[in-house]
């Protein structure tokens, strides 16, 4: 975000060091040594000089390593990255937290290669496995209530607000998206990084794209707005 005249303040997910808010001083003067190097969803190397006592540090380099222009060929691939981007830089672990980083990283450079038809379900993959790598993975298998043992088959009584799915005595007691045994199947896939991606049309991809969405309104958010989360459910699918 710009500073005053000059300047511009980044927000930073770094492996070493957790996500870091820091001043990059200059950085929007014409010969700056940054360049234009500050540019969302890139890759790089940072020094930054810690304040002890303060929120916001001083960039004092970027040395950049990847521009990921690749992502900006759709509206579908650069939303969903700067969805993913979003989670990581709004509610990853003020200290470190490799784990969080690196599935960002892999995540991005996923997006950027899939095919355009796939860029959607592996979206939601990656979302889902960033909700789950910061501790709110839903509960599939169990009703998150009473713990009564979900079976294997038929339709998923599912909980956004509750956290996964809820049996049918608990489900008169919470909201419920009922999911048929095809979306049921999909969420399955999708929450499970070993699993064969599901195919999805336009109709369900949405659906999906909203159940996530609520979901991380109740267990990430707590009210905050999510922009990015927000522009990417409700945008078109874009194949390109």
């Amino acid at each position: 975000m710009r500073y005053r005249e000059t300047s511009k303040i980044v927000r930073l997910a770094t492996r070493d060091a957790g996500v870091l808010s820091a001043i990059a001083k200059g950085a929007l003067r014409p010969k700056s040594r940054f360049g234009a190097s500050l540019q969302p969803l890139s890759d790089g190397v940072v020094e930054i000089y810690l304040s002890p006592h303060r929120e916001l540090h001083t960039l004092a380099e970027f040395e950049l390593t990847h521009l990921r222009t690749s992502l900006a060929i759709s509206l579908e691939r650069y939303t969903a990255s700067v969805a993913l981007a979003e989670l990581m830089l709004r509610f990853a672990p003020a200290n470190p937290h490799p784990e969080s980083f690196d599935l960002l990283q892999g995540a991005l450079s996923i997006l950027e290669t899939s095919p355009s038809e796939a860029v959607e379900v592996v979206a939601l993959r990656m979302l889902w496995r960033m909700v789950s790598e910061l501790g709110f993975a839903p509960a599939l298998d169990r009703c998150v209530r009473d713990g009564t043992p979900i079976g294997a088959e038929g339709e998923l009584l599912f909980s956004a607000a509750e956290g996964g799915a809820v049996c049918t005595r608990c489900a008169s007691a919470v909201g419920v998206t009922r999911l048929g045994p095809g979306d049921r199947s999909a969420l399955d896939a999708l929450v499970d990084p070993v699993r064969e991606l599901p195919e999805l049309d336009t109709r369900h991809g949405r659906a999906h794209r909203r159940l996530l969405e609520r979901y991380i309104r109740y267990h990430l958010a707590d009210g905050a707005e999510l922009p990015a989360l927000q522009f990417w459910t409700r945008a078109e699918t874009a194949r390109a």
